[in-house]
């Protein structure tokens, strides 16, 4: 199958065109390289532009008639960001998707798989969250995501569009041959952040908000190996029809995670356990839109995809570790 990946040069977009290709799929990478590295894009079939120039899309289209699906990752993705500049997330992920979506759907190419977030779930007494559950994103970034689903059940009711939303968690680690990984010079995600603790490339590790209504005062989150999510995202375009005919209908939502939480504190815990030696802390205010969190109840997945994680915490954190140890090398920049 061939894919349309947008946002296919960032570090989600890149580890998934990696697992297309290793299943036998052809991506299509879409990419303004606002964030995303070139040199993620390697060889792949390329196209450089923004996900709401229609000429462009149009272009795509006419030159690989075969594509089956399309993948969107694109996505500003900073949440403190998202609540000092809202208009920047408004307007790229919510105005442009739906202009996207719209050529998509003229075009044919009517099969859209979109990357959401577990962060729009509302407090739940037990941090177990299922599908069904109610939403209540905290911050714009969240917001953001829930409305391009809304924007996508609409459309998948009213035209031919169909839909499946993947709402995951926290992607850690890198491709398994550590090709690509995190990338942002100035890391925001938190294993990044204490694997360069870890590593002496940042003097600490800052521990934000401790007094969240978790068993230990911070966040709790479902970590996932960034391999596993990549894999999951191949098996909704392999299953696309299955799953929605499983369902009855044009959009289905679809959680991914390892099923269990892991707070902030347990996980340094086991950063340091891998590496060995103590990860130096300073403990901070919980930032703005930060939520205690969630965790996954990935049984519908497995039942709709045949897909459960299958790396564990402490491979995703060796991954994160060893890219951290690399990226330098590859992006020249620690």
């Amino acid at each position: 199958m061939k894919v349309l990946v947008t946002g296919g040069a960032g570090y989600l977009g890149s580890v998934t065109a990696r697992a297309l290709e290793q299943a036998g799929h052809v991506p299509v990478v879409l990419d303004s390289l606002l964030s995303g590295p070139r040199r993620y894009v390697g060889d792949r079939i390329f196209y450089e532009g923004d996900i709401a120039d229609r000429v462009l899309l149009r272009r795509i289209a006419a030159e690989h008639p075969d594509l089956d699906a399309t993948i969107h990752m694109a996505a500003r993705i900073v949440v403190p960001e998202s609540v000092r500049e809202p208009y920047l997330y408004y307007r790229d992920n919510v105005a442009k998707s739906l202009e996207m979506f719209d050529e998509l759907t003229a075009l044919g190419l009517t099969r859209v798989i979109f990357s959401s977030t577990a962060s729009l779930y509302a407090l739940k007494p037990d941090f177990e969250v299922s599908e069904t559950d109610a939403v209540e994103p905290t911050s714009p970034y969240a917001r953001t995501k829930r409305m391009i689903e809304q924007v996508m059940e609409d459309l998948s009711a009213a035209t031919a569009m169909r839909s499946i939303i993947l709402r995951y968690f926290h992607p850690i680690g890198a491709d398994p041959d550590l090709v690509t990984g995190y990338h942002l010079r100035d890391a925001t995600h938190v294993v990044p952040l204490m694997a360069q603790a870890a590593l002496g490339q940042r003097a600490e590790f800052t521990l934000t908000g401790t007094e969240h209504p978790t068993r230990d005062g911070t966040g709790i989150r479902d970590y996932i190996h960034v391999w596993d999510l990549a894999r999951a995202h191949v098996r909704a375009v392999e299953a696309f029809d299955d799953v929605l005919a499983a369902e009855r209908a044009t959009t289905s939502y679809l959680n991914l995670g390892a099923g269990d939480g892991v707070t902030v504190r347990e996980l340094l815990a086991a950063v340091e356990r891998v590496v060995g030696r103590p990860v130096p802390v300073v403990e901070a205010p919980a930032r703005p839109g930060d939520a205690a969190g969630a965790f996954a109840n990935a049984d519908k997945a497995a039942r709709l995809l045949g897909w459960r994680t299958e790396l564990s915490l402490d491979e995703a954190i060796a991954s994160a570790l060893a890219w951290g140890a690399k990226r330098q090398e590859i992006l020249g920049y620690p």
